[in-house]
C-alpha cells in the first residue's frame, strides 16, 4: 500500500480569478471546492486527498497513492489556467511512510467538520446534536470536549490510533461551497452550506499500522475532498 505526500504552492491571485470565474468561491472566500475543481481538472479521478490548504506561504499539502512519476505526468497536461493557479511548476512528491511500530507516539494536526449526516442526506453539528440529546443537563456541554470525543472515535475506529492529549487550536462556523442535485436542466448548481470548521492538535499513540495508514489516504470526517479530513504528522518530541 504505497502512499505519498505532494505539496504544491497555488497562486492566490489566480486561484481567486479561476475560483470567481467558475462561481467556486464561498461567501466566506473557503477555497476548498476550487481546489477540489482545479485538482480534478488536473489528475482526473486520481486527484490527491484529503488536502490542506495552509495558505500562500505554506501552500497545499496532500496524500495520493499515485507515483510521482504518475502525478507529474498528469500535471503536465494540465491547462496553463489551471497549473497557474495549483502552482504545479513547484511540484514536490516524495514517499510516505506507511510502516509504523504499534505504540509509536506522533504529534498530529487535522482540520475538520465535525458533523452527522441524517438518513435525509442532511449534516447535523454533532455538537449541536449532542446538546439537544441531553437538554436537561445540570452542566452545559463544551462544544470542545463533544468534538474531541467524536475525534477520539474516528480514530479508535479500526484500532488506528489512541488519542493521548486534544485541543481545539481553531474554531469557526464557516460556509462552503458544494453543488447540489442535478435539477430538471441537467445542472448541478452550486450553494453554500454552513457548518463547523475545527483545527485539532495533540499528540497520539498509533494501533494497526495498516489501519492507521488506511487513516491517513482516507482522511477523518466528511468533506474531506474539499480539504477537511487531512491528517497532519510530526516528530512527538516536537509537540
Amino acid at each position: 500500500m504505497s502512499l505519498y505526500l505532494l505539496h504544491c504552492a497555488p497562486d492566490p491571485q489566480a486561484l481567486a480569478i479561476w475560483a470567481t470565474r467558475h462561481r467556486l468561491l464561498s461567501p466566506d472566500g473557503d477555497d476548498g471546492y476550487a481546489l477540489h475543481a482545479l485538482l480534478t481538472a488536473a489528475f482526473g479521478e486520481q486527484a490527491p486527498k484529503p488536502f490542506r490548504h495552509l495558505g500562500g506561504r505554506q501552500g497545499l499539502l496532500a496524500y495520493s497513492g499515485q507515483s510521482p512519476e504518475a502525478l507529474r505526468d498528469d500535471a503536465a497536461l494540465a491547462t496553463p489556467d489551471v497549473a497557474q493557479a495549483l502552482g504545479l511548476d513547484g511540484l514536490a512528491v516524495r514517499a510516505f511512510p506507511t510502516s509504523w511500530t504499534r505504540g509509536q507516539p506522533l504529534g498530529f494536526e487535522v482540520r475538520v467538520r465535525p458533523v452527522l449526516r441524517s438518513k435525509e442526506g442532511r449534516e447535523r453539528d454533532v455538537f449541536l446534536h449532542a446538546v439537544e440529546a441531553e437538554p436537561s443537563a445540570e452542566q452545559p456541554i463544551g462544544r470542545e470536549t463533544i468534538y474531541a470525543e467524536w475525534l477520539r472515535k474516528q480514530f479508535a475506529e479500526q484500532d488506528a490510533a489512541q488519542l493521548l492529549t486534544v485541543g481545539m487550536d481553531a474554531f469557526r462556523l464557516s460556509r462552503v461551497i458544494r453543488r447540489g442535485r442535478v435539477d430538471e436542466a441537467g445542472q448541478r448548481k452550486a450553494r453554500p452550506l454552513a457548518g463547523p470548521d475545527a483545527v485539532f492538535k495533540g499528540l497520539l499513540r498509533v494501533g494497526d499500522s495498516d489501519a492507521f495508514t488506511r487513516l491517513l489516504r482516507r482522511g477523518i470526517g466528511r468533506h474531506r475532498a474539499f480539504g477537511f479530513g487531512m491528517l497532519l504528522l510530526k516528530p512527538a518530541r516536537s509537540c
